[in-house]
C-alpha cells in the first residue's frame, strides 16, 4: 500500500513539473505586436470600362430612386493593376436622403494580408471631387474598426478618360485587451 501512495505522489509531481516546463519553454505564437492601433490604406475604385463611349461619368439622374453599384478595388490607378477586392454600395441620391443611414459603401478585401470588409457610411457630400466619409465597422481583418475615408477623383484635369476614384482609409482598431464580463 505504501508503494501505491509513492507511485501516485511521484506521478503527480512529475505531471506538475511537465506542465511548468512546457509553460516556460514553449515558443510564443508568431504574432506581430501591434504598436499602433491605426492602419492607413490607399486604394482605387475603378470605373466600369465601356467600349465606344469616351466619357463615362457615373452621376445619378435627379429622379433616380437608388444607386446601386459594383466596382473593382485595385492597388494602383491603372485598371490593369492588381485587384485586391471589390466595392459595392447603395446610395439614395435624392436630397432628402443625403444624410440617411442607408447610404453605405462596402469595401471587401481578399488578399494575403487582409481578408474581410469595411463598411463606410456616406452621409452628405463634400466638394465635387473630394468626400470625407465615416468608417462605421468591419469584418474579418477589419473587425470593429472605426475611422474615416477620403474619396477623391484621381485626376483633377477634365479629360475624356474614365477616371478611377482614389480612396484613403484611416482605420482605428479598438482596444482588444478589454474583456467582456460574462
Amino acid at each position: 500500500m505504501l508503494s501505491n501512495k509513492l507511485i501516485f505522489c511521484v506521478s503527480v509531481t512529475l505531471a506538475i513539473l511537465v506542465v511548468i516546463l512546457l509553460a516556460t519553454l514553449s515558443p510564443l505564437p508568431h504574432r506581430k505586436p501591434s504598436s499602433k492601433p491605426w492602419l492607413a490604406l490607399s486604394l482605387y475604385i475603378q470605373q466600369p470600362q465601356t467600349a465606344g463611349v469616351p466619357n463615362v461619368h457615373t452621376v445619378a439622374p435627379q429622379d433616380a430612386g437608388a444607386l446601386i453599384f459594383h466596382r473593382v478595388l485595385t492597388e494602383e490607378p491603372k485598371n490593369t493593376s492588381k485587384v485586391i477586392g471589390k466595392a459595392q454600395g447603395f446610395i439614395l441620391p435624392v436630397e432628402q436622403f443625403a444624410h440617411s443611414g442607408f447610404n453605405i459603401i462596402y469595401l471587401t478585401f481578399d488578399t494575403h494580408e487582409y481578408s474581410g470588409s469595411v463598411s463606410i457610411q456616406a452621409k452628405g457630400s463634400g466638394s465635387d471631387r473630394r468626400d470625407e466619409l465615416r468608417v462605421v465597422g468591419g469584418t474579418g481583418s477589419f473587425a470593429f474598426v472605426r475611422g474615416f475615408a477620403v474619396l477623391t477623383q484621381k485626376d483633377d484635369r477634365d479629360t475624356d478618360l474614365v477616371v478611377p476614384y482614389h480612396i484613403r482609409l484611416h482605420l482605428n482598431y479598438p482596444n482588444r485587451s478589454k474583456t467582456i464580463p460574462g
